[in-house]
């Protein structure tokens, strides 16, 4: 039989080497915790990183899903975006420091290095560590005093005390013993566990939903798309084929350019629910956003036949929608047939190549891809053969019609002028999508056609309405500056109408005239010379230098749409535009706003003292 003496060193002894194995197999679980809390939270940013790209809000989205020790957002060049270092550190154990994590995405142009914050879970399990420390003493000391029946009863009872508080009791375990134990600190520590687990839980959920939801339509973006669908070609997977739809919004670009970009999300929102109802009638069919215009609907074990009724559904619903909107169209559907041996980027490719050819067949058309051979040889490509065609007859049979949108002078000094928007039509007199038909243009090369064909239509009807006591912007792309010819037909063609040369503006985009200074000098030159005027839009994109006013000399700026968002709340834009209007006015330019959708807005960039205001408030285009 042990003395109370030798009951009360060897309990102490055992106390100890509890505590230390308990020490050493928590820092242990801690440093394997932080290891997985590093690799899924670098998987996080790296996916929140690609779907928001070089944007400012990227870094306060980080900060809210986790805390940081460090956080340094780069471009990929090493220009410095943001960053940060905890400046109340806290203790962390040597072996459970995170260390530091680098992200690298090219595509992006960014470089992200982080190191995690892992000083409150070492809090909290040294919070515990002490508590146990503190119950193994309270037990070393009831231990010496009982039996050993007595103190097995006893450790039972903290067993099932602990279990209890982490809701781990079977339903036989509630019943076996009542609330006999109260020790504070031991409850403590288990509280603040339980609430650390919640709390990852609800930054893992909030991360999550930015790394793949689509905060305008609430659907699944581009990553958990990509995702999805390599999951579903699987070998394990119970899907052997399906079809792959991609739907296009094409009036985005001119909603958003005549309407504003509330209009434009609006639009987005509504294309959003009628394929959502669309995909409804098929239980296993899935839809994404891919990006500004695009969703993907992928319907798993469908066969093209069903597919199909499934693509004159969203036709029949489009026009429905078309019919009640201010719309030329409202989306196009391409589809293609995919099985475990397709790659996604082959499938996309046939998709867009589909789309292609359904935007030149009639409005909200949709078009099955099945030739896959379509994509090895552009010269066979059906798109652009189809694109081709389309662009010959609207040249030849002159099968464009003009709007005008107003810009309206902020003072009595200001000469401003409206801009033309140029629509083009099918054999049909179906409205062809505005921006699709502008870049094939200029991918099949007959963009300079396509420009001659809107000026020669602009000064014709400037002419034969007598509209000489107005002023005319014309979009002018900047590969046909380039074109010799083109230049030469300009001069000519403005040198023979000198009363209306003077009333024309011709708007190219500030990141076309910078491709090449010199071509771009010789042309506003030219322009300048037949007594026409030239208007840099989309100005403040690029990185512009005083030297490029002072060389090129243009008549007009007009900001970028995202300087005049919100302009009334956003002080660093009110501030870069104040400094803009400055040097632009002490060199005789002037200086134009577009996409003002807002009373606010005007109001703002007229105290700015802009020149003039474009834009869905301001008035929407009507026809020339």
């Amino acid at each position: 039989m042990y003395t109370f003496s030798q009951l009360l060193a060897r309990n102490i002894l055992l106390g100890i080497v509890f505590i230390l194995i308990t020490t050493v197999f928590s820092v242990l679980l801690l440093a394997e915790y932080t290891d997985r809390m590093k690799a899924q939270h670098q998987q996080t940013v790296s996916a929140i990183a690609k779907q928001m790209g070089n944007n400012k809000e990227l870094a306060n989205v980080l900060r809210k899903g986790a805390s940081y020790n460090q956080l340094v957002i780069n471009t990929f060049s090493g220009d410095k975006i943001y960053t940060y270092t905890n400046p109340n550190p806290g203790f962390t154990f040597p072996m459970t420091q995170p260390g530091n994590v680098k992200i690298s995405l090219k595509a992006e142009n960014l470089s992200i290095n982080f190191t995690l914050d892992t000083s409150r879970e070492t809090l909290l399990i040294a919070k515990l560590l002490g508590a146990i420390a503190a119950l193994i003493i309270v037990l070393v000391v009831l231990a010496s005093v009982m039996s050993t029946k007595r103190n097995a009863k006893f450790m039972a009872i903290i067993s099932h005390q602990i279990k209890k508080d982490l809701s781990l009791l079977s339903e036989k375990e509630e019943s076996d013993y009542d609330d006999v134990i109260d020790i504070p600190e031991l409850k403590d520590g288990i509280r603040e566990i339980k609430q650390l687990i919640e709390s990852q839980v609800a930054s893992s959920t909030v991360l999550e939903k930015e790394a793949y939801t689509d905060h305008l339509t609430e659907l699944d973006n581009r990553n958990r798309f990509v995702q999805f669908y390599e999951s579903t070609m699987s070998k394990k997977s119970s899907v052997k084929f399906g079809v792959l739809i991609i739907t296009r919004c094409s009036e985005l670009q001119t909603v958003n350019q005549i309407h504003g970009y509330n209009e434009g999300d609006t639009y987005i929102k509504n294309v959003s629910g009628l394929i959502k109802e669309a995909v409804s009638s098929y239980r296993s069919g899935r839809l994404f956003r891919l990006n500004s215009s695009d969703f993907a609907t992928i319907l798993p074990n469908i066969t093209l036949k069903e597919a199909e009724n499934f693509a004159g559904d969203l036709t029949h619903r489009f026009n429905g929608f078309q019919q009640g909107s201010d719309l030329d169209s409202v989306a196009y559907t391409g589809m293609v047939y995919f099985d475990q041996t397709k790659p996604l980027g082959e499938l996309l490719a046939l998709a867009d190549t589909a789309i292609s050819i359904a935007q030149t067949q009639h409005i909200n058309a949709w078009y099955v891809q099945k030739d896959v051979d379509a994509l090895k040889n552009n010269d066979f490509n059906q798109g652009n053969q189809n694109w081709r065609q389309e662009i010959d007859n609207v040249i030849e049979n002159q099968r464009v019609s003009l709007l005008l949108q107003p810009i309206q002078p902020t003072t009595r000094n200001a000469k401003v002028y409206g801009e033309i928007l140029a629509r083009f039509l099918n054999a049909n007199d179906e409205m062809l999508p505005t921006a699709s038909f502008i870049a094939m243009a200029e991918k099949l090369d007959k963009i300079a056609a396509v420009d001659k064909l809107i000026i020669e239509t602009a000064v014709n009807e400037i002419v034969s309405k007598n509209l000489l006591e107005q002023s005319f912007g014309i979009n002018i792309s900047a590969r046909t500056i380039s074109d010799e010819h083109f230049l030469i037909w300009l001069e000519r063609k403005l040198l023979r109408e000198p009363k209306v040369a003077p009333r024309l503006v011709f708007e190219i985009t500030e990141y076309g005239l910078q491709q090449n200074i010199k071509i771009s000098k010789r042309f506003i030159d030219m322009v300048h010379r037949a007594g026409a005027r030239v208007t840099v839009e989309r100005f403040g994109v690029g990185l512009t230098s005083f030297k490029f006013f002072r060389d090129l000399k243009p008549d007009f700026i007009k900001m970028d749409s995202t300087y005049t968002r919100d302009i009334d709340e956003d002080k660093n834009n009110q501030y870069f535009l104040r400094l803009m209007v400055d040097l632009a006015h002490r060199l005789s330019i002037q200086v134009l706003t577009e996409s003002v959708e807002s009373q606010e807005e005007k109001h703002t960039l007229e105290r700015l003292f802009i020149d003039g205001c474009q834009g869905f408030y301001i008035g929407k285009p009507k026809p020339l």
